[in-house]
């Protein structure tokens, strides 16, 4: 088989074969018997393409039609009309959303013309597309695509090192929030011990809402939903896990609080609270914000989009318990 050389790594052109059991729709069922028994010495046939003589494709032929007509039945007579096709130029990650309720063992790739100018089987495009979606994880924090485990480390710490610096530089920012209630600390330690329980509970409600999203965004699940509702629906798992996580963290402090002898460990319980609360449901809501925003500006969803939650998850959870407890215990 000869292999069509590619246009771009991303589109149905790069996974593509010539097509090989091409038939004019002039001919009969007997010529395409014929033309098939040698053909099939030498490649691997599973339908017959019938193109007019622009190559413009005209219909499919499956071998159990073939089976059961006579040799001078005219081919389009027995060719499936107005076949599925893929067009050369359609991304894989969009070809795969076309094919996915279409379990065809190969599909016709046409230009925009509608010339057949190949073949893909649908194997190859699923292994490329699992491909993609293995790749999610790494993209979220910072592992390029090209990246595998037989990388060299040069290239590997070429890849990784930028978003490192990156979240070295955003983790400074979530460091200046807590710096700015200095204070507050101070006057009441007890509080940051449960700045890291806040920052963990609301980054991982942010991350589930995260990997939903992106999940949604590869598999094309927002054609038939509102984006608005996604975000509606994330906002509100956000304030209930927060409510239910916040009782038991809000009665944690309760209970310490009230060991190391402090007069108010009923507020100091209320302010974790409702920090946790709030922080998760802001979480929520940034996770299914971040890869929506990436993907309006052109940008991969999934890149780095770890990186950027977890400063919003983590400047928002301290602040929100920090300021709380400047209000409320002054």
């Amino acid at each position: 088989m000869n292999t069509i050389e590619p246009t771009s790594a991303d589109t149905v052109a790069s996974l593509m074969i010539a097509p090989v059991a091409v038939f004019d729709s002039a001919a009969s069922v007997g010529t395409v018997i014929e033309a098939l028994r040698d053909l099939v010495q030498r490649e691997f046939v599973t339908y017959g393409f019938v193109v007019d003589e622009a190559k413009k494709l005209q219909g499919v032929v499956v071998m159990r039609d073939l089976l059961f007509s006579s040799h001078d039945t005219p081919i389009i007579n027995v060719m499936l009309k107005q076949p599925f096709f893929l067009r050369q130029t359609t991304s894989v990650l969009d070809a795969m959303r076309e094919a996915i309720v279409r379990h065809f063992p190969v599909y016709p790739v046409c230009d925009d013309a509608g010339v057949l100018v190949g073949e893909l089987r649908g194997s190859r495009l699923f292994e490329a597309q699992a491909v993609e979606l293995s790749a999610q994880a790494g993209s979220m924090v910072g592992v390029e695509k090209e990246e595998r485990v037989y990388t060299s480390w040069l290239k590997s710490f070429r890849y990784r090192h930028p978003w490192l610096q990156l979240n070295l530089v955003t983790a400074f920012i979530a460091g200046g929030i807590v710096n700015c209630f200095q204070g507050t600390i101070d006057k009441y330690v007890i509080l940051a011990s449960f700045l890291p329980v806040l920052a963990g509970q609301s980054g991982n409600t942010g991350s589930q809402a995260l990997a939903v999203t992106i999940r949604g965004l590869t598999l094309g699940d927002f054609s038939q939903i509102p984006k608005i509702k996604v975000l509606m629906k994330e906002t509100l798992l956000g304030v209930l896990n927060g409510f239910f996580v916040g009782l038991i963290a809000g009665a944690a402090m309760y209970f310490l609080a009230k060991q190391q002898g402090n007069p108010a460990p009923h507020i100091l319980a209320g302010i974790v609270v409702c920090a946790m609360m709030v922080s998760c449901m802001l979480s929520g809501l940034c996770g299914a914000m971040v890869p929506m925003i990436l993907k309006k500006l052109g940008a991969d969803p999934a890149t780095a989009s770890s990186i950027f939650l977890t400063t919003a998850t983590d400047i928002m959870s301290m602040g929100m318990l920090l300021s709380l407890a400047t209000i409320l215990m002054s």
